[in-house]
């Protein structure tokens, strides 16, 4: 996923090569649908991807969220470009200098997937993430989490944890082959104090497989989702107050 919040020109250069990915695994994707179908009161909800990026997670997610009006949203001309066939409404937008181009109160939902861990101020992210929320609107927020069962052991071994990057030119101290920009990593306790503080209400923390887990650990990242601190991937659903 790209973000929408408008980085200094070396981070804008990173997240607009094509080669970066812009995309997650569709086990959180698919997820992260079924929590906020079973969410969403009636048909006919508007909800807003902030932060599409090529349209891939929207597609997998759309059989669930049939009846509802999905809009894709990203700063990157070239995500969108890709998000369009996929999606069908795109629009062009940032998270600061003046906000996203969208009304208060606009949407009865935001997916924001994928996109904390990459933000330079994700204080005024989610201020304005609020904004356009109506009263009681749902927030689902997904983002990797520092305290995985496999990061654990890995800092007990004085390992660089999975998902943190000291470099956005390659890789260094941690297991893994892609740079992805992540700038802020974040635990259970974290985030649920984080999102109470800007502004939201009703926070629930529930974990998701990462699809780069290595094969033979793939049947204990899925059993380790029964324990959201320990999880791949935290997926928190909360309301805007």
């Amino acid at each position: 996923m790209t973000g929408t919040t408008s980085p200094s020109p070396g981070l804008r250069d990173f997240y607009e090569n094509p080669s970066v990915p812009v995309a997650s695994g569709d086990g959180r994707t698919l997820r992260q649908a079924r929590l906020l179908a079973d969410a969403l009161e009636a048909p006919g909800q508007v909800i807003l991807d902030i932060g599409c990026g090529d349209g891939t997670a929207a597609a997998t997610a759309a059989p669930f969220l049939a009846g509802h009006r999905l809009i894709g949203v990203d700063w990157s001309q070239d995500a969108l470009r890709r998000a369009r066939p996929r999606m069908g409404h795109v629009v062009r937008g940032e998270l600061e200098h003046g906000g996203l181009p969208l009304a208060d109160g606009c949407a009865d939902a935001v997916l924001f997937s994928e996109i904390l861990e990459h933000l330079v101020d994700p204080d005024q992210a989610l201020d304005e993430l609020r904004r356009v929320l109506r009263p009681g609107g749902h927030l689902m927020l997904s983002t990797p989490n520092l305290a995985a069962w496999y990061n654990r052991a890995l800092l007990l071994a004085g390992v660089q944890p999975v998902f943190s990057e000291v470099s956005l030119r390659g890789i260094h101290g941690r297991p893994g082959s892609e740079v992805v920009g992540h700038l802020r990593l974040y635990t259970a306790r974290a985030l649920r104090s984080f999102l109470t503080a800007s502004g939201f209400t009703d926070v629930t923390i529930k974990g998701a497989p990462f699809h780069g887990v290595p094969r033979p650990l793939r049947l204990l990242d899925r059993a380790a989702c029964a324990l959201p601190g320990a999880s791949s991937i935290l997926l928190a659903h909360a309301r805007r107050r």
